[in-house]
């Protein structure tokens, strides 16, 4: 499965503001309650609660926060773009504009979940895949980065 599968054009911000990592948290929540059905109050506190465990910042400006939500049928994602970084704790210390959410149904296997978040770790560490999604002007674009055939190939 690919990352484009997993992900909704409607799922996709691409101009997205928030002050901190509560309310960028909040932002892709209130994203997966609109798309997805989920509820938004349980979507944030699940990411709050698996922050909470250790910052889901990975590098590079980009953070892959994850979590299991009751409603979904499969693993969904919702990728957001800031228009300013904000600090996540993020492991290099660097301030974070690019985040993909992954949300898994919670009678997921442990496995599927992991290796949803290693395809997209393995895609984001691609620095023209970074590029391309900072320089993306509409949600479409994105999708369309994150569905092609250089993002298949690391998926």
């Amino acid at each position: 499965m690919s990352i484009g599968e997993l992900l909704d054009r409607r799922a996709i911000s691409p101009r997205a503001s928030a002050p901190n990592k509560r309310q960028a948290l909040s932002v892709i929540a209130d994203i997966a309650a609109r798309t997805f059905g989920v509820d938004a109050d349980e979507a944030l506190d699940a990411l709050l609660e698996r922050e909470a465990a250790g910052s889901t910042g990975v590098g590079q400006g980009v953070a892959v926060p994850h979590a299991r939500v009751s409603g979904l049928d499969r693993m969904r994602a919702v990728v957001v773009r800031l228009e300013l970084p904000i600090d996540f704790d993020a492991v290099d210390d660097q301030p974070v504009d690019l985040m993909v959410a992954l949300f898994a149904p919670t009678e997921a296997s442990s496995a599927e979940h992991l290796r949803a978040l290693a395809r997209v770790s393995r895609l984001l560490r691609q620095p023209e895949i970074r590029e391309q999604i900072r320089q993306a002007k509409s949600a479409d674009a994105i999708h369309v980065v994150l569905g092609s055939e250089l993002a298949s190939s690391a998926a």
